[in-house]
């Protein structure tokens, strides 16, 4: 697991107006055909669609690099989460990343980005993992985890 950004100090501003965007980047194992990819995305975007979220929507334009050709994995990847400031929603969506990935036995990884603050979930240690997400959570919520 990696937090590469810098530490946002406004950590409650986004959440001013009730509702926050959560940009998610899948990047599946390279391993993986290009039908498998974009099922495992289907999976998980249906998994966070069952949280009280806003709304699930594809990222807009994707994150194809410029004058690539067709839809790639990573683009079938990129979606936006828009999710209510009320119900402790932001936990429970970093909860299912990460429970989802724990699930699997591939290198699958997912970037969570909230206002320029990036937290890239993969297959480290169930330790490593909750201390990183924990910190990551109290960044834009300014509150503790259970």
């Amino acid at each position: 697991m990696h937090d590469g950004a810098p530490m946002n100090s406004g950590h409650m501003d986004h959440w001013a107006d009730g509702v926050v965007n959560v940009l998610l980047v899948l990047a599946p194992d390279p391993e993986l055909d290009p039908e498998a990819a974009e099922r495992l995305a289907r999976r998980l975007r249906a998994e966070i669609a069952e949280l009280d979220v806003e709304s699930v929507r594809p990222a807009p334009g994707g994150t194809a690099p410029d004058g690539a050709k067709g839809t790639d994995a990573v683009t079938l990847g990129a979606i936006v989460v828009a999710l209510s400031a009320s119900g402790g929603v932001f936990t429970a969506l970093i909860d299912t990343v990460r429970d989802w990935l724990g699930r699997s036995s591939a290198r699958h990884c997912v970037s969570v980005t909230i206002d320029g603050d990036t937290i890239e979930l993969d297959r480290a240690s169930a330790a490593e993992r909750r201390d990183l997400i924990d910190a990551y959570i109290r960044r834009h919520t300014g509150s503790q985890r259970d």
